[in-house]
């Protein structure tokens, strides 16, 4: 029998946390715009997909696997995103705007350098790195040709994510939105005008979506760059500072990389189990992929509003914003639980007409969904410690989270388990995350307080 008690005091619990709180409005005012920037960014791709998709089978082959890389080297680089927002807001909440907005541009000319270096790089490698992926001889001079052309535009898009930081970091998430927003929507038109009317195919999608970048670098520097005259900071480059930068960035850099790690071991194991376990593991990723947006909202107004209430040596207004935001991060899950499960029968289908995916990937949606809470509590303390700047804790966590989840997913290769149980252990490497960072979050060690960024 239910225990009448703790059923009541479950919904003493449920009610508390409906209840509005002194954080809400902080929390919600930064998570939904970020929420609203963080789907337009992966719209870029799916434009690029539907509109080359019409140019025939290899140049749409030839768009995944360049996408695929493209996708690697953006996504590691987001500590550029991450590290300039802590020290922002950090700046911010001691008072100190001018030395904040500094900070921020030494972020930017961090991403600006640090583009150019993977573009060239990338520039020379881009025959060995399309050929590694094992591409189509029909599909192979696509690929090449719409990554070259994109590395071009790889200044401008870590440049997007420094000064996105930035902004964030300010407590600014609207800005963002627009610029993601609109941005968008010049991809779709610079992309139908290029591949169709002027005829450049393949080369023209790509050409559009950097000429699409570049604009929302230069219209985040008019934004950044006007805070920076109105409270004199420096525009120039400081050495020091770019290298301070650097520095920040490197531990949240080898977080990143143990989740990209756990992700591709993931995707590997999927695709030996054969066809219809990498279809069904494909529509299950991106289903969890978007739900990670919803919920990585959340963790973005963590790092902004940790990061200023530290800054002001407000520790005990940051535990009570923590613990708000760890609130919302289960309710969040919960609600995302119940619609995945919920509502399979309507959106299953419009993914795939064979059987048999069908009900492997019902199968699996019933265990991510399992996983949501857990998974709001492990974004909102993500993003919690990056806003406090303790980066060096979550490359370490993130060694050790990756080191239980790849012994399960090789058993599960090895046994031929099937892709229910690779995701079971997905769920078992978040759990893992869970309990590191409520650990870290428990204790004090974390709680730094001033304007200027823990040591490494």
């Amino acid at each position: 029998m239910t225990d009448p008690g703790s059923s009541e005091r479950r919904t003493r619990v449920l009610r508390r946390t409906l209840r509005r709180q002194p954080h809400d409005r902080e929390i919600f005012r930064l998570a939904a715009p970020a929420f609203g920037a963080l789907v337009a960014e992966p719209l870029f791709l799916l434009a690029d997909s539907a509109i080359v998709g019409h140019l025939g089978t290899p140049q749409l082959a030839g768009l995944g696997v360049a996408a695929a890389l493209l996708a690697t080297l953006v996504s590691v680089c987001v500590f550029l995103a991450y590290g300039t927002t802590a020290s922002v807001a950090r700046r911010v909440g001691a008072g100190d705007l001018t030395r904040a907005i500094t900070q921020g541009l030494d972020g930017m000319w961090l991403a600006a350098g640090l583009g150019a270096v993977l573009a060239l790089g990338g520039l020379l490698l881009a025959g060995p790195l399309v050929h590694a992926f094992g591409t189509s001889a029909v599909a192979a001079p696509y690929a090449r040709t719409y990554l070259r052309i994109s590395l071009a535009g790889l200044p401008a898009m870590l440049l997007v994510l420094a000064a996105t930081g930035v902004l964030r970091g300010l407590q600014d998430t609207r800005t963002p939105l627009v610029v993601a927003v609109v941005g968008f929507g010049a991809n779709i038109a610079l992309n139908l005008m290029l591949v169709f009317p002027v005829g450049l195919g393949i080369a023209g999608s790509a050409l559009g979506t950097v000429l699409a970048q570049v604009g929302m670098a230069a219209s985040y520097l008019v934004v950044v760059v006007r805070g920076a005259r109105r409270h004199g900071s420096a525009l120039r480059p400081d050495l020091r500072g770019i290298r301070a930068a650097a520095s920040t960035g490197i531990p949240l850099f080898l977080r990143t990389l143990t989740l990209r790690a756990a992700l591709l071991l993931m995707t590997y194991v999927a695709t030996a189990a054969g066809t219809v376990a990498v279809a069904a593991h494909q529509v299950a990723f991106s289903i969890w992929g978007f739900l990670a947006l919803a919920l990585d909202a959340v963790a973005i107004a963590g790092q902004a509003i940790v990061g200023r209430h530290l800054g002001a040596g407000d520790a005990i207004g940051t535990r009570a914003a923590t613990r708000r935001m760890v609130e919302w991060g289960v309710l969040a899950g919960v609600a995302l639980a119940f619609l995945v499960v919920g509502l399979r029968a309507v959106y299953v289908p419009l993914f795939t007409d064979d059987p048999a995916v069908r009900s492997l990937l019902r199968s699996v949606l019933v265990v991510a969904a399992v996983f949501q809470p857990v998974c709001g509590v492990v974004f909102a303390l993500d993003g919690v410690l990056i806003g406090a700047g303790d980066g060096r804790y979550l490359a370490v966590a993130g060694v050790v989270t990756l080191g239980c989840f790849a012994p399960l997913a090789i058993t599960v290769l090895l046994t031929d388990a099937g892709l229910v149980w690779l995701w079971w252990a997905f769920g078992t490497f978040m759990l893992a995350r869970l309990v590191t960072l409520v650990l870290r979050a428990r204790g004090g060690r974390w709680l730094v307080t001033g304007a200027a960024l823990p040591p490494r």
